[in-house]
């Protein structure tokens, strides 16, 4: 298969890395700056007990849309990057959207499936990934072990078989799903439990667990899984007690991506990630008045930071 992977940062250039040493046809789509930079220095991979430079084509929107249909057009256009970029990327794919193409996003949330969906229908897959990875000094890093991409119809049925035999590599491990929206909201319901605790609380777990904020937190898990329950994507037992262990753990030093983009001053997914959440929780008739005061917060601070 051709695969075009929409950025080469820490998710895509991790993943894609595999791809590329697996000898797998993929190019990736950046900006015209990173582009350079690539084109100049490879695209570097640092992983534990890992560090090399790899040479991987490289295309930017502009050069992607003067291709020829045949040259232009993928087999699986993978989404990696953030929800403020979404908008933007959708444009720059679409030349690469051929009648048969199909969409594998690792965005976080859920609004953007029904986006794509809106724009490309019946070629959307459901994906999520599990990865400690980050950018350093233009390299891509992953910071331990931990590598597993998951992917499934989202309304259900098979993946097809040359999309799975393409991303079946060595470096992660590669999980299909009949169920993938269940897993798909099981990610949301903890990626906006952890925005919501370090957020609301402007600190790190285990700061919070010491300030005597156990019972607190366990009322916005709680609060957010039954947006879920609601929606038919009940949280299982086990999604339920990593959340709790992970949001309650003394001394923990963990915070959210959304937490760390906020306090660094940094443009964040905070509307996409909570602000549909609390969307879909109002069209359900439940009530998140934890999640609805996170979120005057963040605008608050998105105000001022803007203005």
């Amino acid at each position: 298969m051709r695969i075009l992977i929409a950025g080469a940062g820490a998710t895509g250039g991790a993943f894609g890395t595999r791809l590329v040493e697996a000898g797998r046809d993929v190019t990736f789509l950046v900006r015209e700056a990173r582009a350079q930079r690539i084109r100049a220095a490879g695209l570097r991979f640092i992983a534990p007990e890992e560090d090399r430079t790899n040479r991987v084509p490289v295309l930017t929107a502009a050069e992607l849309a003067g291709l020829g249909v045949e040259e232009r057009v993928f087999d699986l256009v993978i989404v990696a990057v953030k929800a403020n970029a979404l908008e933007s990327i959708i444009e720059d794919i679409r030349p690469a959207i051929g009648a048969t193409t199909l969409i594998l996003p690792f965005l976080n949330g859920m609004a953007h499936i029904d986006r794509l969906e809106a724009e490309f229908p019946g070629q959307v897959l459901g994906g999520l990934v599990k990865i400690v990875a980050t950018m350093r000094d233009d390299a891509v890093v992953q910071m331990t072990d931990m590598a597993v991409m998951t992917i499934g119809r989202l309304s259900g049925g098979e993946v097809p078989a040359d999309v799975r035999t393409a991303l079946e590599v060595p470096g992660f491990r590669l999980q299909v799903l009949d169920s993938i929206v269940d897993a798909l909201w099981e990610k949301w319901v903890f990626i906006a439990a952890a925005g919501v605790v370090t957020c609301l609380f402007r600190a790190p777990v285990g700061a919070i667990m010491a300030a005597g904020g156990r019972a607190r937190v366990l009322e916005i898990i709680a609060e957010l899984e039954a947006v879920a329950a609601a929606a038919d994507h009940a949280v299982s037992d086990k999604a339920h007690a990593m959340t709790v262990s992970m949001l309650t753990a003394e001394g923990s030093s963990f915070t959210s991506s959304l937490y760390r983009d906020v306090t660094a001053g940094a443009p964040s997914e905070a509307e996409h990630i909570l602000g549909h959440l609390a969307t879909t929780a109002a069209g359900l008739g439940v009530a998140t008045p934890l999640l609805d005061l996170t979120l005057v917060q963040l605008r608050a601070g998105e105000i001022v930071r803007t203005a």
